[in-house]
């Protein structure tokens, strides 16, 4: 058939179908393509009728609907659905057309994808979408990476489609080659595992520890939402919070405690793992959805062990600031965690990120959206080799004067059997990068001991290794020297 389409999108599920509404409403025409044809028909039915949809019933048909370089973009189900289709796809395509996969695939098959697609004289583009349903209608934050030669052909609908701050800039450019888009994607899913916890984190402290109903908790969201902890997260754990059932009663106070995952937090804990990156909020906030799930144990536990009396007799309206500050503070640390993450990784990769350009496309449609990215735009843009985010002068600024208050919430917390594994990580973070010396030297000692891994001295150079014989039963031969 005649070509007709500027780009084509196969799968219209809720993301798939949201962000064609709004490729069309920028001006585009597209095509759309579903393994359930179903889909096609009730769509071009429905929400795509009378607008410039074409809807194909095959692959072949679809794939011939396009302008060249043909755009194929896969809104399919992460894993072994995305490599289906590119077989699919590449006997269907031509030297220069571009395949992009816009779901949440791991990083590492991105790389191998990009690799393998090339390989056919096709360009491919794995990029991170972030901001839910209403984000893809109405403009999300998008993080492309791949095949550098493809973006000029996919700039000017991604750019156009995307979230825009308030000068105009949209939320979208360029991350780096293979799986970087989706790293960062990966990263910001973590991130927001992070801002979940250390928000349920805070409403626990207010629920359990001052006895506040949700109608007062609400009120104290509201307020925080027009501050400095102004963010997406922030604003609907402020409307949740309001939210009446049938009844009248809160709603959220009938919501089962069990949170799921779908392994983006996952994925960041493991990859932090593998860098060697001190990860920890972002690990501690998957562990605990972990532990939410195994509910009936918590509750057979609840049930017989014991804990303290929960009783709270200061000044509430100074604890609730020391709260607030203790969830600023911690927030900074995990995106201060994050960002040391996609340093390594970009060393690791060859991967060449703009830091303060991703805070930028974090700044609008995505979920961690928040008026605090600004300053992290700003921190980067002052210092594009900032080595942590907390040694920029704001931050550093931020981190000393928060820091009392978020000692003592951690310590109530504590003291009333109140978990905070997220805001309390943050903390031992925080102490333990801005400690000079820690006992570390114990630990070498000890495995220099059991293992004879040797180890380095304070009163000579870095590289040089000893063993000692401390037994002295112990020959002189030492193991190889190795980074844990």
């Amino acid at each position: 058939m005649k070509e007709v389409s500027d780009i084509g999108l196969v799968g219209l599920a809720v993301m798939g179908e949201n962000l064609v509404l709004n490729m069309e409403s920028k001006g585009f025409h597209v095509s759309v393509f579903n393994r359930t044809v179903d889909k096609v028909e009730n769509f071009m039915n429905g929400r795509g009728k009378g607008k410039k949809f074409f809807g194909a019933h095959a692959l072949p048909e679809f794939v011939a609907s396009l302008k060249r370089p043909r755009k194929i973009m896969l809104m399919v189900k992460a894993g072994s659905p995305v490599d289906e289709f590119i077989e699919q796809l590449i006997p269907l395509l031509e030297p220069g057309d571009i395949i992009i996969d816009g779901g949440n695939s791991h990083f590492p098959d991105t790389n191998r994808r990009t690799k393998y697609v090339e390989s056919k004289g096709l360009l491919y583009i794995g990029t991170g979408v972030s901001g839910g349903e209403e984000g893809a209608l109405l403009g999300p934050s998008i993080m492309p990476g791949g095949s550098p030669a493809a973006w000029p052909a996919v700039k000017p609908v991604f750019q156009a489609i995307s979230a825009k701050v308030d000068d105009g800039s949209p939320c979208c450019d360029w991350v780096g080659e293979n799986g970087a888009g989706h790293f960062v994607k990966m990263v910001h899913n973590g991130i927001e595992y992070g801002d979940m916890q250390l928000i349920c984190e805070a409403y626990q402290i207010l629920r359990d520890v001052l006895g506040l109903s949700a109608d007062e908790m609400h009120k104290v969201f509201k307020e925080w939402n027009e501050g400095e902890l102004d963010s997406y997260l922030i604003e609907i754990t402020r409307d949740i919070l309001e939210f009446k059932d049938t009844d009248g009663k809160p709603l959220v106070d009938k919501i089962l405690d069990t949170a799921g995952q779908k392994g983006t937090g996952k994925w960041t804990a493991i990859s932090a793992l593998d860098l060697g990156i001190p990860l920890t909020l972002i690990g501690e906030a998957v562990f605990s959805r972990c532990l939410s799930a195994i509910k009936d144990e918590r509750v057979v536990a609840a049930s017989i062990i014991a804990g303290p009396k929960s009783q709270f007799t200061g000044d509430k309206k100074a604890f609730i600031d020391d709260i607030k500050n203790a969830l600023y503070a911690s927030k900074i640390i995990s995106y201060a965690q994050g960002y040391q993450l996609m340093r390594a990784a970009a060393q690791e990769y060859g991967w060449k990120l703009n830091y303060g350009g991703i805070a930028l496309m974090w700044r609008g449609g995505c979920i961690i959206r928040s008026v605090f990215l600004g300053k992290i735009k700003d921190a980067f843009d002052k210092n594009p080799d900032l080595s942590n985010l907390i040694l920029d002068p704001f931050f550093k600024t931020k981190m000393e004067s928060a820091q009392d208050g978020w000692r003592r919430v951690v310590a109530a917390a504590v003291t009333n059997g109140i978990p905070v594994p997220a805001m309390c990580t943050a903390l031992n973070y925080f102490d333990g990068y801005r400690t000079e010396f820690l006992p570390a030297n114990l630990l070498q000692a000890q495995r220099d001991y059991f293992g004879a891994h040797t180890y380095e001295r304070l009163d000579s150079p870095r590289g040089k290794f000893f063993h000692t014989n401390w037994t002295g039963r112990g020959g002189d031969t030492a193991s190889t020297t190795y980074n844990v």
